[in-house]
Formats: structure tokens, C-alpha cells, sequence
């Protein structure tokens, strides 16, 4: 650590001569001895010489022991000395920096208040507030609570693949190029401003956006790729009613993961539970959403990755109906499956993004939104016949219907979730305003989730086999083993999936017969950074058991911040899940924020 000399500011009874060497104020100098005064400069000294060498055992020997420990900054606070430790072993050293400024506030013999400007050899300044305290046994002053606030960021690019302030805006008069504003809906006639006016849209690495190309979260992929000469359908539908986006936000590597960890651009944070990680795929826009840095996520989800992030950081999120949505310029994963949605931190906003996408952008699903014709996933998995309205026809995707409030639960697949979890979601579904919540079997789940997997990989190795087995050792390895295990497919296993899957459809739109299953968003609060292969593994097999019910019955899912478990320091969130009819998804998603009023009015 280096320390630049300025002009030294005397505290109350502290003459300037007396301050010792760096240090810019001191107060409360008679409270201290001298010799306990040097001390504390020693210790703040070592801490800062520990931090430029990333010596990890040093910093953890500065940082007091036990469960109150306090640590905080921009991505939110860790509690206890063991979450405090597991982070700086995953954060990989601080920015070479200088201390400029140094200011003591003595609040007694046993504890000192230190405040320091730094100086970072790359430009910007940051600013650290520790509360030093002696123990009183032999390890001497250690930071009982510290607060860091550092430069002021330049892109974070496990966030933001490319940014701009914002990177387009909407579209002129809130239309796109090839439709004009009396045929949009959702576009305001008195103001030519659409309903999204204002607000910013981080958009997942697999849409394409003018003028830039998809990278999938592959750098090599996004190295090949050629510049999109138009938006994505459903880019365009939300900057036509308004909306400008901020930039493209990173995606795990072609989506194939809920984890939301990319080994090329490293883990985004997560807001709500600072060293957990955020959930994926989608994890680039629930971040920049969680951050503030955006009001909308244009996402997608094939088995999850909606609904996982938007749990894991306590978003609202939904996954839509499966074809509702156009997915012409999105680059595929699993089509029987792949849906597109959004995530955002409020349920207004989410509805306003919804329906301006719905009107902007329809999918190749019927109005009618139900039956064996109902989109894609009905033409690979099978039909059903959900979602019919009051008056005998059916309701468009997306379009508001006669969605009752009647709700029901399988124990089976509350199985699959941590002990808190189910205390959570158990103590929540018995709350009178779900009225009287039936449960139901929803048959063999096990054998879903195999076949969903089985269906998955081999859409997966279609689309993307043949780059990746054209560039060996350019993936990760978790999502190089699933596309390992998706070659081996055979046409005779996923012809037998795909059976079992019809079947496993057929079942659930007659079990639920329109009615709303309830179900936690994902099986577990979002794991520890540092959490081993095998806990994130388990999480991940635990929650897609649940996360299929609805990418199998091509339902639309409402991810809303409802409920909290216990974690390490204080509590974690946990999304309440709302599947509901095909093609009913506004009226699932009024349902899911009434409820949240309801609840949040207690």
C-alpha cells in the first residue's frame, strides 16, 4: 500500500503536529494511548498490504471472527466472517490502488472508526469505511464492519456483453420500420409515445439486435458471427412501444445451464444474495435488472431459465406460453421448448412488456391458444386442450381470459425442494387467499424430467452440434459434458420421449383441467459461489424436476417474490410459481400480482 501525503485537517483537541504520518484527521486522539494509536495504523496498514498481495489468509486473520461480521458494497452485504471469506477467495484481488486520504474517528479505547479515499492506478476513487475494534484476547484490532465503495464502474462484462447510454433507441414514434403507429396497439395516439416510454431493455446474447451479432455466451461463436441486419421480432415489439435498449446482456454458454456461471466472462452478481449466484441462463438481464441498470430482461426459457433467476434475486419473472411469442431471430436451443419472456422487478412493468410483446410480435400459436394445434411444443410433445373461455371459444395467447382463481398443489413435486423451502411454500399456499387449494398427482415426474432431458439434448445437439463438435475444448465443461451426453442420443430415445411426453401432456391438462398449479420457482434458494459441483448439481436436477411440468405442457409460468428461507447472514428469496392454461398468461400474471397485494397489505 502506498500513501500520498496531503494537507492534514486537526480534529477537535488534535493540533496538526500531533497527526501521525498519513493521516489526513483524527478525532478523539486523548481517547487512545499513543502506542494503542499505532496499533490501529499498523493494523490498517496490514490489511491494506494484504489486499494489494491477495493474501487470503491475511485477510481473513484482519477480519474479525464469528457470525456478526459485517461486510458491504454496491452488490449488497455479507453477514458473518465465513461469507466474507468465501467471497474474497472468488473475487480475485482488488485493482492496484493508493491511499490518499486516511480520517480517524476514536469512539473509544476499543474502537476506532477509519475512513479512506484511494487513489486506483487505473483512474477513480474509491472509498472504504471500517469500524476497527480490539479484542481481547491475543489477535489485537480487527474490522468488526466494513463498507467499500469503489470507482465508479465501467462496464461490468459479466453483466453486459455491449452497453450504450442507451446502446439503440426506441423506434421512431414508437413504431418499427414496417409497421405504423395506428396498427400498434400499445402505442399512446395522443403522445405517439408508446407504453414503455422510459424504460431501458437489457437484452439476452441470443436475440438479434441491429447491427450487432449473437454470441450465445461463446466468445468463439460470437467471433464467426455476422451482424444481425434487423431486430429480432420481439426486440423490435418492445422498442416500438417505447422502450430503448441498454445494451446486450451475457447468457451461460448457448443457454444450456439454470446456473447463470459463464467461464469465459465470469458470474454476474446477485443483488439479493451477495456471493450466491445469480441463476441462469438468463443471468445477464436479471442482473442488470436486479442492479437498476435496466427495467426489463427480454429473456428466454427452455427449462428454467426465467423462472431460476428470477427466484434466486427475487424478481418477478414470466415465461410464456410456448409459441405465443415470435422467435424469428432468436437463436434456438431445445424448439419444443424454447420460450420468450422477461424479467423485471415489478408486475406492472412485466405486464406492460408482455402485452406490448403479445400484440407486437404474436407467435405461430392459434387464438386459440389450446388443443393439438396450440404451437410448436404441441406438434412434438403432444396436444391438450386447456384454456377455454366463458364463452365457449378459447383465449389468445397472451390475451386476458376467464382464468378462475382456483389453485392446486402435487405434493410430488414439492418434494424435490429443500427442507426450508417446503416450510415456506407449505405455510404460504395455506394463507386464505388462495381459498381452498386441492392437491393433485400429476403422475410419474421422474420419468418427465428423463424425458424432457432426453427431448432437450437432442433439439440441443441439432442445433449446435456441429459448431461445437467443430471446436473441441472451447466450452466449459459442465455445458461440454451435456452436449457430450446429447450426441449419444439416439433416434430411437427420443422418438420414446417424445411419446412419453404426449402422454405426460395429455395427463396434466386433465388433471389441472384449467386450474392454476402452485408450485416454489425453484427447489432451493440460490447456492453459495463456492458451493462444490456436486450442491449445484443437486440444485440443478432438483429444480428441473419441477421447472418441466411446465416446458412439457408448454404453459405459461409467473415467477413472483414471494416467499424468503433462512441463509447464511439473514435470508434468501424464493419466487412462488403460477403455471397456469395455455394461453391465459395476463390473466395468470393479474392473478400472481393480486395475490402479491393481498399479501403485501398484511
Amino acid at each position: 500500500m502506498a500513501e500520498r501525503g496531503l494537507p492534514a485537517e486537526a480534529g477537535a483537541g488534535a493540533p496538526v503536529e500531533a497527526l501521525p504520518a498519513g493521516v489526513t484527521s483524527l478525532d478523539g486522539a486523548g481517547i487512545l494511548s499513543s502506542v494503542a494509536l499505532d496499533e490501529v495504523l499498523a493494523a490498517f496498514r496490514g490489511y491494506e498490504a494484504a489486499l494489494m498481495a491477495n493474501d487470503l489468509d491475511a485477510l481473513d486473520r484482519w477480519f474479525a471472527p464469528g457470525p456478526a461480521t459485517l461486510r458491504g458494497d454496491a452488490s449488497g452485504l455479507l453477514v458473518g466472517h465465513d461469507r466474507i471469506s468465501a467471497f474474497r477467495s472468488l473475487r480475485g484481488g482488488v485493482p492496484p490502488r493508493t491511499i490518499v486520504e486516511l480520517h480517524l474517528r476514536v469512539l473509544d479505547p476499543a474502537s476506532v472508526l477509519v475512513v479512506s479515499v484511494s487513489a486506483f492506478a487505473k483512474g477513480g476513487t474509491g472509498l472504504q469505511t471500517q469500524l476497527w475494534r480490539r479484542s481481547p484476547d491475543a489477535a489485537g484490532w480487527t474490522i468488526a464492519a466494513a463498507h467499500v465503495t469503489g470507482a465508479a464502474p465501467a462496464v461490468n462484462g459479466a453483466v453486459w456483453r455491449v452497453v450504450g447510454a442507451p446502446l439503440l433507441p426506441p423506434h421512431p414514434m414508437g413504431t418499427n420500420d414496417a409497421t405504423s403507429a395506428h396498427e400498434r396497439p400499445f402505442v399512446s395516439a395522443r403522445s405517439s409515445e408508446g407504453v414503455l416510454a422510459g424504460l431501458s431493455v437489457a437484452v439476452k446474447d441470443l436475440y438479434e439486435v441491429a447491427g450487432f451479432a449473437v454470441g450465445a455466451g461463446v466468445p468463439a461463436f460470437l467471433a464467426e458471427a455476422t451482424l444481425a441486419a434487423a431486430d429480432a421480432d420481439a426486440v423490435a415489439a418492445l422498442r416500438a412501444a417505447g422502450a430503448s435498449v441498454q445494451g446486450i446482456a451475457q447468457t451461460d454458454e448457448f443457454a444450456y445451464s439454470i446456473a447463470g456461471r459463464n467461464v469465459h466472462y465470469g458470474t454476474p452478481p446477485n443483488p439479493a444474495v451477495p456471493g450466491a449466484i445469480p441463476g441462469g441462463s438468463s443471468s445477464g438481464p436479471a442482473a442488470a435488472v436486479a442492479l437498476g441498470q435496466a427495467a426489463i430482461g427480454l429473456s428466454t426459457d427452455t427449462g428454467g431459465s426465467i423462472r431460476v433467476p428470477a427466484s434466486y434475486q427475487g424478481l418477478w419473472g414470466l415465461r410464456t406460453t410456448h409459441g405465443s411469442v415470435s422467435a424469428r431471430g432468436l437463436l434456438p436451443l431445445a424448439p419444443s421448448f424454447d420460450t420468450i419472456g422477461w424479467i423485471t422487478r415489478s408486475p406492472q412493468t412485466l405486464r406492460a412488456a408482455s402485452a406490448a410483446t403479445f400484440a407486437g410480435a404474436p407467435g405461430p400459436t392459434p387464438v386459440g391458444g389450446g388443443g393439438p394445434g396450440d404451437g410448436v411444443a404441441a406438434d412434438v410433445v403432444g396436444g391438450g386442450a386447456q384454456g377455454s373461455t366463458a364463452d365457449g371459444g378459447q383465449p389468445g395467447a397472451g390475451a386476458p381470459s376467464a382464468l378462475e382463481p382456483r389453485y392446486v398443489v402435487s405434493a410430488d413435486l414439492v418434494s424435490s425442494c429443500d427442507d426450508d423451502v417446503q416450510a415456506a411454500f407449505g405455510a404460504l399456499v395455506a394463507h386464505p387467499v388462495f381459498g381452498q387449494v386441492e392437491s393433485v398427482d400429476l403422475g410419474d415426474l421422474d420419468d418427465v424430467f428423463a424425458g424432457f432431458r432426453t427431448v432437450q439434448g437432442a433439439e440441443a445437439w441439432r442445433s449446435h452440434g456441429e459448431w461445437v463438435a467443430a471446436h473441441p475444448g472451447v466450452l466449459g465443461a459442465d455445458i461440454a459434458e451435456r452436449f457430450d451426453i446429447a450426441s449419444r442420443i439416439t433416434a430411437a430415445e427420443e422418438t420414446d420421449a417424445r411419446a412419453r411426453l404426449a402422454e405426460a401432456r395429455a395427463r396434466f391438462d386433465a388433471v389441472l383441467a384449467g386450474r392454476i398449479l402452485l408450485l416454489p420457482s425453484a427447489s432451493s434458494p440460490a447456492p453459495a459461489l463456492d458451493a462444490p459441483p456436486e450442491v449445484i448439481g443437486a440444485a440443478r436436477a432438483a429444480t428441473l424436476r419441477m421447472t418441466a411440468v411446465a416446458g412439457t405442457g408448454g404453459y405459461p409460468a409467473v415467477s413472483a417474490p414471494l416467499m424468503r428461507v433462512p441463509a447464511p447472514g439473514g435470508s434468501a428469496p424464493v419466487g412462488l410459481c403460477f403455471v397456469g392454461a395455455r394461453g391465459a398468461d395476463l390473466a395468470l400474471l393479474d392473478l400472481a400480482a393480486g395475490v402479491a397485494e393481498v399479501l403485501a397489505g398484511e
